[in-house]
This record gives structure tokens, sequence and C-alpha cells, in this order.
């Protein structure tokens, strides 16, 4: 909640969405705690557009192919740009099609922000990929964390118990791949941890769910 305590005695910095009073850090927003490399956050538990993040990992599709750049709806606040040098083919003048075409989805990297928040990608990292076939189902992005879970418990838990392939991108945009029954059990367990984020043993319910359903 606003205003509660998150950490004390300079244990952690303050990051998104908390401040600092002191030597202790509090809540600016309602949301889930975040600990990470030395500091702490506040994942708001409301919000519908993404807010890019330099490094982050997130899915987009191609919306518009010009000669030497490719445009991708990436669920944030403007269309995200992305040249033909960041991408881990040579492509000639001309040619983005023959690579990303309209409708394409892929799964990217954030490098830059600049200051109006627009983003520009990359598919340079070798985690990044073209992903073929499947779907995407877009989520408020401040759920993204209890989907992946704490240390990523509750993705695993869905892809132990499913015959899927599934990604899932900080901008909440989750694409996945499988069998059609297999693929609507993905879609309801997702749909499952939307609606209940806030409570408590919900990683337990989905594995019930989806062993139940198998």
């Amino acid at each position: 909640m606003p205003g509660d305590l998150l950490a004390e005695q300079g244990e952690f910095k303050a990051g998104q969405h908390t401040y600092k009073d002191g030597d202790s850090v509090y809540a600016l927003r309602l949301g889930l705690k975040k600990e990470s490399r030395g500091y702490v956050d506040v994942v708001p538990l409301s919000g519908k557009r993404y807010d890019p993040q330099r490094g982050d990992l997130i899915i987009g599709t191609i919306v518009e192919a010009k000669p030497s750049i490719w445009f991708l709806d990436i669920n944030g606040p403007s269309e995200a740009g992305m040249h033909v040098n960041e991408v881990p083919w040579r492509v000639d003048f001309g040619e983005t099609t023959k690579y990303l075409d309209i409708g394409d989805t892929a799964l990217l990297k954030v490098y830059h922000v600049d200051e109006q928040r627009e983003a520009q990608i990359s598919m340079k990292d070798r985690t990044c990929r073209k992903l073929e076939g499947g779907m995407t189902i877009t989520v408020p992005p401040s759920k993204v964390p209890r989907i992946i879970g704490r240390r990523g418990s509750m993705i695993k838990t869905i892809k132990n118990n499913t015959d899927c392939r599934v990604f899932v991108g900080k901008n909440g945009v989750v694409w996945f791949d499988g069998e059609p029954d297999e693929v609507n059990r993905v879609l309801t367990a997702i749909r499952m941890i939307v609606d209940e984020a806030h409570t408590k043993g919900l990683t337990e319910r989905v594995e019930d769910y989806l062993k139940q359903n198998e």
C-alpha cells in the first residue's frame, strides 16, 4: 500500500514507484514489492500500457516495413522503430519484408529509451528471435511479474504441465504455441493469474487446474 515501509537502515536503494525518507524506503503506489540488484521497487497492480525500460525483453508485432526500418506495436505509448542494423541478418535496402513482414511477431530487446519515452529495439541479443506461428494475448504489464513468478516459478508451472512453448514479454504481450487443447489450457491459466494476481497460493491453484484438466 502507499506509505508502507519496504526497507530500512539503508539495506536497499529506492527504485521505481518508491521514495526514501531518511534511511528507509516506502511505497508510492499499490503493488507488489520487488527486490533486485540492491534496489527495492513496487510493481503497480494497475496500468494497461507498457512503459519502456532499457534492457527489457518484449514481444512486438510488425505494423509497417520501410526500406531500412520496421515499426512495431509493443503495447507502449507509441510504435517502436527497429533499423536493419539491429537484426541478425544482412538486409539489403528495400528487402525488409523478406525477413520480417507486416503481422510477424518477434522477441526483442529494448536498447534505448529517449526523453519522450520512445523505445528503440533490437534483435541482436542471442535471446531474441522471430516467433513463428502461435498466438499472442495482451495483459496489463503490471501483471507480468505474477505470470513469471518468483524465480520463474509460475511460468515453469505452466510450461511443465502443458505441451506449449511460451514467451512472456515485459510489455504485457504473451506468445504461446501448441495444439488447440493445450493452448486453451494456457490461455485459461493466464487469465486466472491476471484475475487473481493479488491473492496468495496462486501458483498452487494454477498447477491444480492444469493437472486436473490434462
